[in-house]
């Protein structure tokens, strides 16, 4: 895979509006449940890039291996996370799919106050954006040591 570009080069001042929505998220989210939401989010993606940097962060930050594996199949993995987590990981996927259902909602709602509810979907909203410009750019992951 080719590089295309680096948006940081082409448009330091977009890139960098999007680097602060990322800071907004990482002072008002939990850090776990940040690093499943943008783990989630970029499995849903695709985002080779992602996956591998959020992982790579969630192991440094003490997160459980089994955890993170579970994160692609969370619904079946029911033991792993707690309710709210589980909410956040919905919201995730719909958020992700754009299709927030009331149920989902009512569930993050009931898990999670209305400030935290925004919080995680600017978190949300922010990791997909970040997907989407690694995976159109073509950012690769760094090779394997």
């Amino acid at each position: 895979m080719t590089k295309r570009m680096s948006l940081a080069e082409v448009i330091p001042a977009g890139y960098a509006a999007v680097a602060e929505l990322e800071k907004y998220g990482r002072a008002n989210v939990e850090p776990t449940v940040l690093h499943l939401i943008k783990i989630r989010a970029s499995v849903l993606n695709g985002c080779a890039f992602c996956i591998d940097m959020h992982t790579t962060e969630a192991l440094a930050d003490g997160e459980n291996q089994r955890r993170l594996f579970a994160v692609a199949a969370w619904r079946e993995a029911e033991d792993f996370f707690t309710a709210k987590e589980r909410a956040a990981l919905a919201l995730t996927d719909a958020v992700t799919k754009v299709e927030v259902s009331d149920e989902v909602w009512a569930e993050a709602a009931k898990e999670w106050s209305e400030e935290e509810v925004a919080n995680l979907i600017i978190a949300i909203g922010t990791i997909n954006v970040w997907n989407r410009i690694v995976i159109s750019t073509r950012q690769p992951p760094p090779p394997l040591a």
